[in-house]
């Protein structure tokens, strides 16, 4: 039984990894960009939760929209801000902006709520379940993560194939030039992208801090990490590989933990990124781009 406990455990977190992955494959995939402040977007919807819900004592589901609401607004604004006038420069003036950004998020927070640990209440208040007799004991929190990360997965999955924004931005990640020329407004298209994915940012910040609750400004950094490597692992700019990446990782991860090291998991998690990547450098599900010259 305490293989099946490591195993749903690990599917649990690699769901999370996988809803953070969705706003790096898809910001990657429609606007070539890498976002290194969006692991700190899960910080912020993290202390928004806790604003609401610890200091106010406002409802647990009331602190879920406010962070999304936060998030979303404060993507956006990255995007305009931060991003937008870089559109054209090279990718490694947006890498260089991108890791500002992140250091400007956690030095924020810093200043607004220090350096202490604060202790995150739960947002789910569902009983455990208990299988085979009380041997199995699964938590509430992993079961919502898991539902969680498929209907949004499904969601995001028909959003994207069903509409015509997700069309656009179908479109866009194509070829942004054609797309102008098609009619498509292409700044409108990444900053919805931007949209989505901060929110999905703070629903995974929401699962993240109900299942380690401990919220620091540096909360969302490792996982942040990690959830790239996942988009990477599974194929950036795919949605299913961002699922699959993030299922694997967690997996990965938490059985180290549980069999070989705790304190070696990581370097077996980016071990076998590397032994993947070797074998196929684009991921799972990632397509070889042939460019000509």
């Amino acid at each position: 039984m305490s293989f099946l406990s490591y195993l749903i455990n690990g599917i649990s977190l690699g769901s999370i990894y996988a809803i953070i992955a969705l706003g790096y494959t898809m910001v990657y995939g429609i606007a070539r960009m890498l976002n290194f402040a969006h692991g700190d977007i899960i910080m912020v919807g993290g202390f928004a939760i806790f604003t609401i819900v610890s200091t106010m004592g406002l409802p647990p589901l009331l602190g879920i929209f406010v962070a999304v609401a936060v998030c979303t607004v404060l993507g956006v604004t990255i995007e305009r801000v931060a991003y937008r006038p870089l559109r054209g420069a090279s990718s490694l003036a947006v890498l260089i902006t991108a890791i500002g950004v992140s250091y400007l998020l956690q030095n924020v927070a810093l200043l607004i709520f220090g350096s202490n640990a604060r202790q995150f209440t739960s947002v789910v208040t569902l009983p455990n379940l208990k299988l085979a007799d009380g041997a199995l004991t699964i938590s509430s929190v992993t079961i919502v993560t898991i539902i969680s990360c498929i209907v949004i997965m499904a969601g995001l999955t028909a959003f994207i194939n069903k509409t015509k924004v997700g069309q656009a931005m179908l479109a866009v990640s194509e070829d942004n030039g054609a797309a102008t020329l098609m009619g498509i407004d292409v700044n409108r298209t990444i900053a919805i992208t931007f949209a989505i994915g901060s929110a999905l940012a703070a629903v995974a910040g929401a699962l993240l801090c109900s299942t380690y609750p401990s919220l620091t400004p540096y909360t969302g950094s490792m996982p942040g990490i990690k959830a790239f490597v996942a988009a990477v692992f599974g194929g950036i700019g795919s949605i299913p590989g961002a699922l699959i990446g993030g299922v694997l990782l967690g997996v990965i991860e938490n059985l180290s933990k549980a069999y070989i090291s705790s304190q070696l998991s990581d370097a077996i998690v980016f071990s076998v990124l590397i032994i993947v990547l070797l074998v196929r450098p684009t991921g799972i599900l990632g397509k070889k781009i042939n460019e000509k010259v």
